[in-house]
């Protein structure tokens, strides 16, 4: 059913969120991903992943994390905390997308400082490969509290499922939990900024 389908008959939404656990930058080695399954804001499931620090493989290791096993059929949207994990290891948002026939949102906290952010990527190797990446995630839409980037959805019915996804704060309920059971995982406590 389309997310626009399920705001407007009251439906619960079943989503994924996926972020990165803590790690020590310029240490390369992986990084630990954690994907949280919820029915709205309940928690139902759980993936669990390693992408390259800096690397490349950050969007064929959510894929394989899905495609083939039990949650995709379930699921209605996926969440992404930003658009790279493992720092600059950035996500192919349309291939996500079409591969997992599903729409796929990064969700940021504020709105990035792209110059910044081109500025940290022009000192790894193959800078144009991963702008190409960045900018095919497509325009960052504003819609406070929330700023995201989004490949399968219009911006509008996407601002619609992160407010019903998002229990309490600005970050969706998926998203809050992927950060949270991450930083448990590799820190033995889980932080308060989630």
């Amino acid at each position: 059913m389309e997310l626009d389908a399920l705001i407007r008959l009251n439906r619960v939404i079943r989503v994924i969120g996926f972020d990165d656990a803590p790690f020590v930058r310029n240490t390369g080695g992986n990084v630990s991903v954690a994907g949280i399954v919820c029915a709205g804001t309940r928690f139902e499931g759980m993936v669990w992943g390693q992408v390259e620090q800096d690397g490349w493989n950050a969007t064929d290791v959510i894929l394989s994390l899905l495609l083939g096993r039990k949650f995709l059929p379930q699921l209605h949207i996926l969440l992404l905390d930003g658009i790279a994990f493992g720092g600059f290891n950035v996500i192919d948002l349309p291939k996500l997308s079409e591969q997992l026939k599903l729409p796929c949102v990064a969700v940021m906290r504020r709105m990035p400082n792209l110059t910044a952010i081109e500025q940290a990527i022009r000192r790894l190797p193959e800078p144009e490969k991963r702008l190409e990446r960045l900018y095919r995630a497509g325009t960052i839409h504003a819609h406070p509290p929330f700023f995201f980037q989004v490949y399968g959805a219009c911006p509008q019915v996407t601002f619609s499922v992160l407010k019903r996804l998002t229990d309490c704060g600005n970050v969706p309920e998926a998203l809050r939990l992927a950060h949270l059971i991450g930083a448990a995982v590799i820190k033995g406590e889980s932080g308060s900024s989630a």
